[in-house]
């Protein structure tokens, strides 16, 4: 009993006060507040399985890395605060990499630097990331420093936004261009990582090159307040990050990875509040 609470809470998303009314439905009488318990005393139970989790992420040689706001109640003040849930990915299935794939979650009350900093302290890699500024001082760090590798999927997002908003046609020469990024993406998705690497090399290397060039010159040629010019700046400002995928196939060309994980955790914000 107490695994399905827990299975519906966590995998299913559905509250505690939901659950007691469907028990309640089937003639079974179970609290809100005996089930917190039940929980409560799971995680205890549960807590040297979730160290060995955390031990098995952090071995990876590269981890995918996001983070979202979650409302939490302030006890007797009827109100909410915003806290933080971090995922930490491990999942080179891509790659041909057999090694079992696995998530950690980490829940912390703001979003300040030194939350990812400490839960990555032991962690040597590659780490792939949204541009969260809290996220530089691992890649600066003075012992075992991070490498960072970008995700191509926000860069596209903000370039997409405006087209949407202007139908630019520079902007839809850019996502058309990025859309060969991912077509061969696609051809070579679970093959081992030197071929991988060495297909990026050869045939998205050379778009690669062609787009930065695309970009530096109209970036010349656009009003610097524009959006489109904006969006530009942050893939050109992040390039090295963006292009690390090409020369390491174990990397991933986006971070979508993490934020299917966060998926779940975003669909029980919906359901919880």
């Amino acid at each position: 009993v107490i695994a399905q609470v827990l299975i519906s809470k966590y995998c299913d998303h559905t509250p505690l006060y939901r659950q007691s009314k469907i028990y309640e439905r089937e003639g079974v009488e179970l609290s809100r507040s005996t089930l917190a318990d039940w929980v409560g005393q799971a995680s205890v139970l549960l807590d040297p399985l979730i160290t060995l989790i955390g031990q098995h992420v952090m071995r990876a040689v590269k981890l995918h890395a996001d983070d979202t706001p979650v409302p939490v109640l302030c006890p007797g003040r009827g109100t909410t605060k915003t806290g933080r849930l971090w995922v930490y990915v491990r999942d080179d299935r891509t790659c041909a990499d057999t090694t079992p794939p696995a998530v950690l979650f980490r829940y912390t009350p703001d979003r300040k630097a030194v939350h990812p900093q400490q839960h990555l302290q032991s962690f040597a890699g590659v780490l792939q990331a949204d541009a969260y500024a809290g996220f530089k001082g691992l890649y600066e760090r003075v012992q075992a420093p991070l490498l960072e590798a970008a995700c191509w999927a926000h860069a596209r997002r903000k370039i997409f936004d405006v087209h949407e908003t202007t139908s630019s046609p520079i902007a839809r020469d850019v996502l058309e261009r990025i859309a060969a990024l991912y077509q061969i993406e696609e051809q070579i998705r679970g093959q081992p990582a030197g071929q991988r690497q060495a297909v990026r090399q050869a045939r998205a290397g050379p778009l690669l090159d062609e787009l930065h060039r695309f970009l530096i010159d109209t970036s010349r040629l656009l009003p610097k307040k524009s959006e489109l010019a904006g969006a530009i700046r942050y893939a050109l400002s992040r390039w090295p990050a963006l292009t690390r995928y090409r020369d390491d196939g174990r990397v991933e060309i986006d971070n979508s990875a993490a934020e299917r994980a966060l998926r779940g955790p975003v669909d029980g914000r919906k359901n919880h509040f």
